[in-house]
């Protein structure tokens, strides 16, 4: 039987204050197991995006230590970004590796969502495959109105908390715990700083896509349905989800995609879309960047879809195939991509002394 590996990649609302980061990540370092694999703060979105792995129990324990310190550390009554966000820890989700289904996945995310409830007070819904209703698997639904609208909306029956207090905590605010397939978090640059071009090229093409209206799509009156509720216009690329927004620190525009899952649509097919889209509005890619940690399998296939394009033969080794799709998708323009900090299974493979785990690619 394979050992049981799950990964745990929450979001803490703090991407500028390297002390405050470092005294989250030391707290999930402390427990004896867990295997720290990447660090990511944005400043600009003032959010720090970590990513570590090791057994269920203890990537459980790592991950409520770590939400325990956020909530000790970070007032979001005075936090500002530019990434959506209702909490000290804004996401925590669980992510099958190996030796362990979905189902059981889950579980575990719901005890550790019943934990930081009652013990820490935070307010906390369960999403995704952790969800206990369709409503909550969708994570923008549990975060609608962010920390702003949270302490109105907390409080209406429908949007209880799944566990702690149906109270406004606003030091703290409130968590989102869930279990979920692999996530790639992917931005596209732009040759502009228009928020409104990135926000129409993501419009065009996450799958919610953007609401219909009558007559100017910009302007124009919101088409509603006999309930009430607004029309979507589907985007064109399935479990992708997307924003557009301006990025200060690189002084470009961007388009910031969750690929909920990359067998449905794989990193260099969204890459290419929004090339295509980005054109059609006459805007430029000019290159993207991975936010946290890839599987290897995405960046072959990548690699190997770039080479076919150029009529070239895909059966070259995978350190040609990592440096094609890296040049491809400009995957250097904002910094040096290094694949062993970047690719899981070469990352965990190095700190675990060269021992290569098999993501079932």
């Amino acid at each position: 039987m394979s050992v049981q590996l799950i990964e745990c990649v929450p979001n803490f609302s703090e991407g500028r204050d390297m002390a405050v980061i470092r005294q989250i990540t030391d707290a999930i370092e402390s427990v004896e197991g867990v295997t720290l694999l990447d660090v990511d703060p944005g400043r600009d979105t003032n959010r720090t995006v970590v990513t570590f792995v090791g057994s269920p129990e203890v990537v459980v324990e790592a991950a409520f230590r770590g939400v325990r310190r956020a909530s000790e550390l970070i007032d979001m009554s005075k936090h500002h970004g530019a990434h959506p966000r209702m909490g000290a820890t804004d996401v925590c989700p669980l992510v099958p590796v190996s030796g362990i289904s979905m189902e059981e996945t889950a579980e575990h995310a719901r005890a550790l969502a019943k934990r930081i409830g009652e013990e820490l007070q935070i307010p906390v819904y369960c999403y995704e495959n952790a969800a206990f209703e369709e409503k909550r698997r969708n994570l923008a639904s549990c975060r609608a109105g962010e920390y702003e609208g949270l302490k109105d909306r907390i409080v209406r029956p429908e949007w209880k908390p799944d566990y702690g207090p149906a109270l406004f905590n606003a030091r703290s605010g409130a968590t989102a715990v869930g279990a979920r397939d692999f996530l790639v978090a992917f931005n596209i640059n732009l040759n502009t700083t228009s928020t409104r071009r990135a926000n129409a090229i993501a419009f065009d093409v996450r799958e919610r896509g953007r609401v219909k209206r009558e007559g100017n799509p910009v302007t124009g009156k919101i088409v509603k349905d006999k309930k009430g509720d607004p029309v979507m216009v589907p985007g064109t690329l399935r479990e992708v989800k997307a924003i557009g927004w301006f990025i200060e620190e690189y002084g470009v525009a961007q388009i910031s995609m969750n690929l909920t899952n990359i067998t449905v649509t794989p990193v260099h097919i969204a890459f290419d879309e929004v090339c295509t889209r980005a054109a059609e509005r006459g805007v430029r890619v000019t290159g993207s960047e991975l936010v946290g940690l890839v599987p290897l399998s995405a960046m072959l296939d990548a690699g190997r879809y770039f080479l076919r394009k150029q009529q070239r033969s895909a059966g070259v080794p995978d350190s040609e195939l990592i440096r094609i799709a890296v040049k491809s998708m400009g995957l250097d323009e904002l910094g040096p991509f290094n694949p062993d900090e970047k690719i899981i299974e070469y990352k965990i493979a190095g700190k675990r002394g060269g021992r290569l785990i098999d993501m079932g690619g």
